[in-house]
């Protein structure tokens, strides 16, 4: 079980598997006001960074599932760093329907609600895991402007302008799902640069140490033609953003 390898190759020196900074990621933390052995539940949890930096700085307690391998082992070894690694635990596995046998204070997908089929399935595979009166984390992209062609939405790698929503509407879909939204922390285009844009020195490293492999020339394509795609369309049309909701 694995993600495909393409996203291995170019997220393997991310942190973060998201356009958010790590002082957002900490703000989030803050944010949503984490107490000393709050359970966290964290389903798509990356490299881990926003678990084990939690638990260093809150005192958070938590699970996280991911299906990439590489990304799972290099979380368990920032645990080791930060010195969290008895306070979070990392799961390989598919979060897909994975519910916490125990009830979590904090039930999160940042960033791959894909997991669930988007993100109404996915409010609702975290709610399971919920305490009465725990709160839901979802990560999620919006257009910060509406796209004028379906290729420009393509162009920002939807498959359709109808894929996203504008930050309003968004914030009312939640309330339409039942929920209150309690606290937001937005990406800016400079986090959006240091998610998309440290993939390039990642692929053209990978490049140079691996020429003959069977994705060489993918490789090669994506870091030709990623930073005048992500320049002209995802850097000015697509924002993200983490939502926290607390069901009413």
């Amino acid at each position: 079980m694995d993600i495909p390898r393409i996203f291995n190759i170019t997220e393997s020196a991310h942190r973060i598997h998201d356009p958010i900074t790590p002082e957002k990621l900490a703000t989030l933390g803050t944010a949503l006001r984490l107490e000393s052995g709050a359970r966290v539940l964290d389903l798509g949890s990356g490299s881990g960074e926003m678990l084990c930096t939690w638990a260093r700085d809150h005192g958070v307690i938590g699970t996280g599932i991911d299906m990439s391998q590489l990304f799972t082992e290099q979380a368990k070894l920032r645990a080791e760093e930060l010195g969290v690694a008895d306070q979070v635990k990392f799961i390989h596995g598919d979060a897909a329907g994975y519910v916490s046998d125990e009830k979590v204070d904090v039930a999160a997908c940042v960033g791959a609600t894909w997991i669930a089929g988007g993100v109404a399935g996915t409010i609702a595979l975290l709610a399971r895991s919920l305490r009465t009166g725990g709160i839901i984390v979802v990560g999620e992209p919006y257009w910060r402007q509406l796209p004028p062609t379906e290729d420009v939405a393509k162009g920002c790698l939807a498959n359709s302008i109808s894929d996203f929503l504008m930050l309003p509407k968004l914030l009312a879909s939640f309330g339409q799902l039942g929920y209150d939204v309690v606290e937001m922390v937005l990406a800016d285009q400079d986090g959006w640069d240091r998610y998309e844009a440290a993939k390039w020195l990642t692929m053209r490293r990978w490049l140079e140490a691996n020429p003959d492999d069977e994705l060489a020339k993918d490789v090669r394509a994506k870091l030709t033609s990623e930073p005048e795609r992500y320049a002209a369309y995802t850097r000015e049309y697509l924002g993200w953003g983490v939502f926290a909701l607390m069901p009413r």
